[in-house]
């Protein structure tokens, strides 16, 4: 025992980061996925330069991972290793010297440790952002050509990992503006532009599905206060949760003149600023300002070690925060159903469920409905392919590109979703989780994998009028399954346009889609438009093999309809 004291005394460092990944690695492998984990391993099925929802960074990790280790581990691979290289860069960056105080601040940060394992792109965001600022620093000693690469290079690792990352190159840009009359500064950011150009290329072919969805998907509530309350309790928790409170204060006191200090100083104050203004618009989730943790740590350090004082408060609620994350890991990696079923569970009970509906659909592949994250855990613990139909309800998301659809088409399926209920000869499916339907279906067609672009963009309807408009078609790869390419011109097909306020459907109005050349369409509504005049949005929906079921073929379309 006094040699293992001697050994942590003489060499802390090595041990604290050794036991730090070792017990993540253990929580990674013990620990059921979550949702979005499962649906980012489906990504690393499918090497593209871009997804729907976020650029290409978290597949490559999980795929690189999941070749090495065939389970939860896999996926969670590079996450728990960079989630440890990511306090190992913040140490180095560390404005004052005193390893004991950041130990204690890393120890007592639960978010670095529970959610340091997930396979989300927040994790390599926020190691990115740490090697940017490592970088940085490393670049205002000494700009030559070779720290100018650099820097591009993780410029477009950072913007590979999550779009949030162009804040803390605009952030510190903002801070030292006379970079911008710097050659090297200009390499740097031609550099990164350039590695990031296949991404932006991928965009562009997409038709920019990322932008359309967080511009016009998204649902944008009228703003309530509780929004802001939510977001400005949600960082004190994420900062701490038992020490955030003094980590944002010790921040916000930090007072320097040096040009790196200053440039976390922005990023941070900078990040929660603009998440703050964007709960005005709607709610705003809690993670999205996790790259600000890495400023947040090295400024808190910084005033903390000139402030004894306070530090005390730091060593006084570690313990009481370590035992919280002790608690949290044991519940993550054991399953107690006096706990598991009173709320949504994500990190339990998902192979019963996912052997629960194989077992009910007879080994048939399986369709889910307006979900991506059930058939992508259903795929990842069952080893079955699965698909998601997004209908006009819901949302689009990647698998309305991926192959899946296409290789569905004409077989006999298993439709799992609740409404299936409503169906004759529906199967009352069991699960741990909660009970659901399926239906077993012969010839199974659908088709949301064919994007419909209406020119242009925005439909302007008079009230009490039949809507017409043309749109182009941009079918997937697999589209000739679907027969539009070899369609003879006037094949009429049956489409939906769903008109909605808000969430609610308000209208749903059958129309007609004359395929006249190449690539054109003219759609024209079999009804009238008899809602009140003001703005709403609209989906287009093309019908499948299901009846009274449409797949959603369009982005959210603004419509605005007038006298």
């Amino acid at each position: 025992m006094s040699f293992l004291m001697r050994s942590i005394r003489q060499h802390p460092k090595t041990w604290f980061y050794s036991c730090w990944l070792l017990i993540n690695l253990i929580q990674s492998a013990g620990t059921q996925l979550l949702d979005d984990e499962a649906y980012y391993w489906v990504y690393s099925r499918f090497p593209d330069w871009g997804y729907f929802d976020h650029p290409p960074m978290i597949a490559v990790l999980i795929k690189a991972g999941f070749a090495i280790f065939k389970n939860e581990l896999g996926v969670r691979l590079f996450m728990a290793v960079m989630n440890a290289a990511t306090l190992w860069l913040v140490q180095h960056m560390l404005l004052a010297k005193n390893d004991r105080l950041f130990y204690a601040i890393a120890l007592s940060m639960g978010v670095l440790q529970i959610g340091g394992i997930l396979a989300v792109p927040d994790i390599p965001l926020t190691f990115f952002t740490a090697l940017f600022f490592f970088q940085y620093r490393r670049f205002l000693d000494k700009s030559d050509l070779g720290q100018s690469l650099l820097l591009g290079v993780v410029m477009a690792l950072m913007l590979y990992s999550k779009y949030h990352g162009i804040l803390i190159i605009l952030l510190t840009l903002f801070s030292n503006p006379k970079l911008a009359l710097r050659w090297q500064a200009w390499l740097a950011a031609m550099t990164g532009i350039i590695l990031f150009a296949p991404h932006l290329w991928w965009q562009y072919t997409h038709d920019f599905p990322s932008v359309q969805y967080h511009l016009r998907e998204r649902n944008a509530p009228a703003y309530r206060f509780s929004f802001t309350l939510e977001y400005i309790l949600g960082q004190i928790l994420l900062a701490g949760p038992l020490i955030g409170w003094m980590l944002l204060y010790a921040a916000g006191r930090f007072r320097t003149s040096d040009v790196f200090a200053r440039a976390l100083k922005y990023s941070m104050t900078g990040f929660y600023l603009f998440f703050l203004v964007s709960t005005l618009k709607g709610r705003v989730e809690a993670n999205w300002t996790v790259p600000a943790l890495v400023p947040l740590m090295i400024l808190a350090h910084a005033w903390l070690s000139q402030s004894f004082t306070h530090a005390r408060w730091v060593y006084r609620l570690m313990p009481p925060a370590l035992i919280a994350v002790v608690l949290l890991r044991g519940y993550m990696i054991t399953d107690i159903p006096q706990l598991t079923g009173r709320f949504k569970d994500e990190m339990h009970n998902n192979k019963v469920w996912a052997a629960s509906i194989k077992k009910a659909s007879g080994g048939l592949p399986v369709v889910f409905f307006n979900s991506y994250q059930r058939p992508s855990k259903y795929w990842f613990y069952t080893g079955d392919t699965s698909f998601a139909l997004n209908t006009t309800t819901y949302r689009r998301s990647n698998y309305n590109f991926w192959p899946m659809e296409s290789e569905m088409q004409g077989r006999r399926v298993f439709v799992v979703d609740d409404q299936m209920g409503n169906y004759s000869s529906s199967t009352l499916i069991e699960t741990r989780k909660r009970p659901t339907y399926g239906k077993v279906f012969d010839n199974y067609r659908s088709y949301s994998g064919v994007q419909i672009k209406p020119n242009p963009d925005k439909l302007e309807i008079r009230q009490g009028r039949l809507a017409v408009f043309s749109a182009d078609i941009h079918p997937a790869p697999f589209a000739s399954h679907f027969g539009f390419n070899a369609a003879p011109e006037n094949q009429t097909l049956e489409i939906t346009l769903d008109i909605f306020k808000g969430k609610s459907l308000e209208k749903r109005i059958p129309v007609i889609a004359t395929l006249s050349s190449g690539n054109s369409l003219v759609f024209s509504a079999k009804d009238t438009i008899q809602l009140p005049p003001g703005e709403y949005r609209a989906k287009l929906g093309i019908s499948t093999s299901l009846p009274g079921i449409f797949s959603q073929n369009t982005a959210a379309l603004p419509l605005q309809i007038s006298k």
